[in-house]
């Protein structure tokens, strides 16, 4: 016995790696939908072998559904999960709309499955941003060692975080530099990203942080400890797919570089490629389709007492998305609803 499983915004970048992962990772589905906005009603979607129609998620009667996963922005999360929540479906939300509610977990399964069974309390479950969810995979087993006391974070976020305007800006600009008068004007950035980085996403806040950093603070704090001092700079790159993050962490008690990279090879969810030679470790291309979060450059920071330096990277649109919304599924489905 199987789940009903419903997908709002299956004709976005996110949707339709939600529809895949569920399809890859042969999650126990006895029926299965793919929702948009009126304006893609009818499009075609694929899950496995089989295409599906997208629905209107405007008139959908949530009723005897289990679980539906949200790609669909804040906007329209606020109108549609209410009424699936009423309706006695679970929502697995990506937007940023319910992060920040002390009554919805935010989970990342690695580090705090527990969380989920705080479902009932609004029968939604919120995804991190994509750029956290990679680092406390990371920081979650050290933290677990060592204790950790502050976080330096870098982050190097590819244009696909942006959504679909972001790619095609990215690409559009790129060839338009080589064509005399048929250069790209930034529209869905602030500045030109082709052979650019761009050390703001999201909007300012008024202590100069952007809401994107303000949110890796957050969510770290709420997933993994509210003891950790995070401070983190965001940058965007003129990469397709794929976040990277170089990752200072100061510890309370001193933990040996090698000790970590043991401890980070065990790890759930991650792999250590960390070879102190030429291309002996993971760049964002190489994350682009998988599950994994990568850990390379592992190493003692000598400028503090307890430090470890490291490089983190992850497929943004699978475990910063779509993977780790399926992986909330799979730990919902296995500690709660127990189906299938």
């Amino acid at each position: 016995m199987g789940y009903r499983v419903v997908v709002a915004g299956a004709t976005g970048n996110v949707g339709r790696e939600m529809l895949n992962i569920l399809a890859e990772r042969e999650f126990p589905i006895d029926e299965i939908t793919a929702l948009a906005s009126r304006k893609s009603l009818g499009t075609e979607v694929s899950f496995g072998d089989k295409t599906l129609k997208t629905k209107d998620l405007d008139t959908f009667d949530f009723e005897g559904w289990d679980i539906a996963l949200f790609a669909i922005g804040s906007d329209a999360t606020k109108i549609y999960a209410p009424r699936a929540a009423a309706a006695g479906c679970v929502v697995i939300d990506n937007s940023s709309l319910y992060r920040y509610d002390p009554e919805v977990p935010l989970v990342v399964p690695e580090v705090n499955p527990e969380a989920v069974e705080d479902y009932r309390n609004k029968m939604i479950i919120a995804n991190p941003n994509c750029s956290t969810a990679q680092m406390v995979v990371a920081l979650k087993p050290l933290h677990d060692r060592a204790r950790i006391k502050r976080v330096v974070v870098s982050t190097y976020q590819s244009v696909s975080g942006a959504g679909k305007a972001g790619i095609d800006e990215l690409w559009d600009q790129t060839k338009g530099l080589y064509v005399p008068g048929q250069e790209v004007a930034p529209s869905k950035f602030t500045k030109q990203i082709a052979f650019n980085v761009i050390p703001h996403i999201d909007v300012f806040m008024e202590d100069g942080t952007t809401k994107e950093e303000w949110k890796m603070v957050a969510e770290t704090k709420k997933i993994l400890d509210p003891k950790v001092r995070v401070t983190a700079t965001c940058v965007r790159v003129p990469v397709f797919v794929g976040h990277s993050e170089s990752i200072n962490i100061e510890f309370e008690e001193f933990l040996d570089e090698d000790e970590a990279r043991d401890i980070l090879r065990e790890a759930p969810g991650i792999l250590v490629v960390d070879k102190r030679e030429p291309g002996g470790y993971i760049t964002p291309i190489e994350s682009v389709g998988e599950y994994a979060t990568y850990i390379s450059r592992i190493r003692q920071d000598s400028t503090i007492e307890n430090g470890i330096n490291l490089w983190c990277v992850s497929d943004n649109l699978r475990k910063g998305a779509a993977l780790n919304a399926v992986q909330i599924a799979e730990t919902l489905g296995s500690r709660v609803l127990k189906k299938g």
